[in-house]
């Protein structure tokens, strides 16, 4: 039976981050995804992701950013293309918006600068896309960029390809290692990654209960005013209001203005892709660009389904639920467990990758207290 050190069960942005980390170090470590690069499934496809310098989910995300961030410039160096391209990100909702204000907290901690508009009337002057209401609380960060994610999958595996077995992976694990099960054979591990996403909870016992797939339809748009959504006039937008939360990116691919809701939609299976997204999917993204940003709103030029994987609340630790889980399985730590997938992960895939890394190669490397599996009581 053929052997690795390191076994890593999924190869989105998450699992091939930790491949490329792992070779680097010289580790023996393999990777085993049935999906080709590119294709329309799983959590990390498509070809743009936001990378947030400071989140409104939690403070604690700004040192996580500054890290990734600095090894997303490293992969650029490394493979002579542009990864992450700078842009400015615009977040605004009602006056006193709990998102916009959390987002102005975590600049504020980390001294980031507060220069651009504060208010919907300064947004709208600054940026001619919008017509946000008046009074509506705004926060600008330059700090912020446009992630291209398939690039960064593909200068991730890029000189790895020989460790990626092109399989869907089972595990079983046994007194002498962990046993990866696949269509061609089997393969003994000493430890494994298990970053699957939609499909983690079948992968890890105990899981299901605590994490819901959800189906997120995203569109593109023809912008009514091209001219107010070029790259660098327009920025990236996070907008919450009645209806919702929408974010959307400017128009720097040529092929419109991508947005959709951040809002969890229905629950879905890991298999369950179709079928393909409707204009009733995308009516609330639609009216939200019509009423807000006007200058985006326009036919739907093209809609793919994207998943997000959410954890529930934790009960043992409070929390409000869709924070990543990246931890050793209390009841066997040969099995580390990523899922950092509730929608906001991928920006953070450099970091998590070298994280995954850490805990892989040294047991005792503590998994961060915000992610680990005890917060719930099962697995307390």
């Amino acid at each position: 039976m053929k052997t690795c050190d390191i076994a890593i069960i999924g190869l989105g942005l998450m699992g091939s981050a930790a491949l490329r980390e792992l070779a680097r170090r010289g580790a023996d470590v393999l990777g085993f995804d049935p999906l080709a690069i590119g294709e329309a499934r799983g959590s990390s496809h498509g070809s743009c992701r936001i990378f947030r310098r400071f989140n409104f989910e939690s403070e604690a995300y700004t040192a996580l950013s500054d890290r990734a961030f600095a090894l997303w410039r490293a992969l650029e160096a490394e493979s002579h293309q542009t990864i992450l391209m700078p842009s400015a990100i615009l977040e605004a909702g009602p006056a006193g918006c709990p998102s916009v204000r959390k987002s102005r907290a975590a600049a504020v901690a980390a001294g980031g600068p507060i220069t651009g508009p504060r208010t919907g009337r300064e947004a709208n002057a600054a940026y001619g896309a919008f017509n946000l209401p008046d009074d509506w609380d705004v926060v600008v960060h330059e700090a912020g960029g446009i992630l291209l994610a398939e690039r960064a999958m593909r200068a991730l595996r890029a000189g790895v390809e020989h460790r990626v077995a092109r399989e869907a992976a089972q595990i079983a694990p046994m007194p002498e290692g962990i046993r990866i099960l696949t269509a061609s054979g089997e393969v003994m591990a000493r430890r494994v990654i298990v970053s699957a996403g939609p499909w983690i909870a079948g992968l890890v016992p105990g899981l299901t209960r605590h994490v819901k797939v959800t189906r997120q339809a995203v569109g593109w748009f023809a912008p009514a005013r091209p001219e107010t959504t070029r790259y660098g006039e327009c920025p990236i937008f996070i907008l919450k209001a009645a209806r919702g939360m929408i974010y959307g990116f400017p128009d720097f691919e040529g092929r419109g203005v991508k947005a959709a809701q951040h809002d969890h939609g229905p629950a879905v299976g890991p298999d369950e892709w179709d079928p393909p997204v409707s204009d009733a999917e995308l009516a609330t993204t639609s009216a939200m660009l019509a009423e807000l940003v006007p200058g985006a709103a326009g036919a739907i030029t093209d809609r793919e389904v994207c998943l997000y994987t959410n954890t529930a609340q934790a009960d043992v630790v409070a929390d409000d639920g869709g924070e990543f889980v990246i931890d050793r399985l209390p009841a066997d730590p040969r099995i580390i467990v990523a899922s950092p997938c509730s929608g906001h992960g991928a920006k953070f895939a450099t970091a998590i990758g070298a994280m995954l890394a850490d805990m892989a190669l040294d047991p005792k490397v503590k998994a961060v207290a915000a992610f680990r599996l005890d917060r719930f009581s099962s697995f307390a």
